[in-house]
């Protein structure tokens, strides 16, 4: 097992399904030159015929991708800024997402979209900071978003091999990032969440970037006497929710932190889910309720980004994007309020 990077882990799981299955093409703007590193070499390796330099249209090639994997091929499509899906939508939601249903299932759209997400370099404003992902989850579409470079090729490998849209979330802030890949293939399932950490005290569930600020805010609290679990889900839908439910039953404290917007966001959906799980619970026999009551001992926290498009001044968007430090001062409120103390 090498120490890799997040970004070489990505084109490793894309190098080794176009070597293993030979309908896998890649296409986007400047794949060819590579202009990110994901396809580096991988012209003079597998040819013109199967790495597609593409117009600076999202629409055009999006809908190119779509119209190649009816006629069979399994196309991986780079895109450059992730809110330029929004110039896809159409493509994405009217057309790739729905085709099998209006097709009565009689075919297939195996689409892989690579996208650089948010938790890119400071200062990059409105119209490059945006985390678009529960747009996509509302309309039904499977997305994912590694947080370790491990990750990046499993779930990558997954995504390429589904026979559905797959949309893969690349935290530009974690491309650098080095880990430890196995060098041989191996696929990291959809709808598997994993636990980062170990804890018993409150459940934390990070989401893609802020995962490993969540694992260094675990780390500072236990130098205080807490013992925080951190759990990521690795892919947004499907969900694992049993493994989300499971810790938060363990630790009956749990604070949400995800860098998309807060109304309708992601973390209002694992809020529901947890709420739901608890009532669901308490409705069962007179023995059971209290043991029930007490899995959850404390309202669940969320810290998200703000409802407004990030701003280009650094102080501002350092107030209105999660941080550790306000992860940190969640944590400790929560505790305080469940122990019957005050925040």
């Amino acid at each position: 097992m090498a120490e890799v990077r997040y970004l070489e882990a990505l084109s490793q799981a894309l190098r080794q399904e176009m070597r293993r299955d030979p309908r896998v093409i890649v296409l986007g703007e400047d794949v060819r030159a590579s202009l990110r590193g994901v396809t580096k070499g991988f012209l003079e390796e597998f040819g013109p015929d199967r790495v597609f330099d593409t117009p600076i249209s999202e629409a055009a090639f999006t809908g190119l991708a779509t119209g190649a994997a009816l006629a069979g091929l399994r196309p991986v499509v780079e895109y450059q800024i992730n809110a330029l899906l929004f110039v896809a939508f159409d493509q994405l939601v009217d057309q790739a997402q729905k085709l099998r249903y209006m097709m009565g299932g009689q075919g297939r759209i195996p689409v892989t979209y690579l996208v650089p997400a948010s938790g890119a370099r400071r200062g990059l404003a409105g119209q490059h900071s945006d985390h678009p992902y529960p747009l996509l989850l509302h309309m039904g579409m499977k997305a994912v978003i590694p947080s370790t470079p491990r990750d990046a090729k499993g779930l990558f490998t997954a995504a390429i091999r589904e026979d559905d849209p797959v949309v893969v979330f690349a935290p530009a802030a974690l491309l650098a990032q080095k880990g430890p890949v196995p060098e041989e293939e191996y696929v990291i399932p959809l709808g598997q969440a994993e636990v980062k950490r170990a804890g018993e005290d409150l459940t934390i569930i990070a989401v893609g970037p802020l995962v490993p600020e969540a694992v260094k805010a675990a780390e500072r609290l236990a130098a205080e006497g807490i013992s925080a679990e951190v759990v990521d889900p690795r892919s947004l839908l499907p969900l694992d929710r049993e493994t989300l439910l499971a810790s938060v039953r363990k630790t009956g404290r749990v604070v949400i932190f995800d860098d998309s917007n807060r109304t309708c966001g992601f973390a209002a959906e694992l809020v529901a889910v947890i709420v739901e799980a608890a009532w669901e619970a308490l409705r069962g026999p007179v023995l059971r309720l209290t043991r029930a009551w007490e899995a959850l001992r404390a309202p669940v926290r969320r810290l998200t980004r703000a409802d407004v498009p990030v701003p280009f001044s650094p102080p501002l968007e350092a107030y209105v994007l999660p941080a550790q430090d306000r992860l940190l001062a969640e944590a400790r409120a929560l505790l305080a309020a469940s122990a019957g103390r005050p925040a």
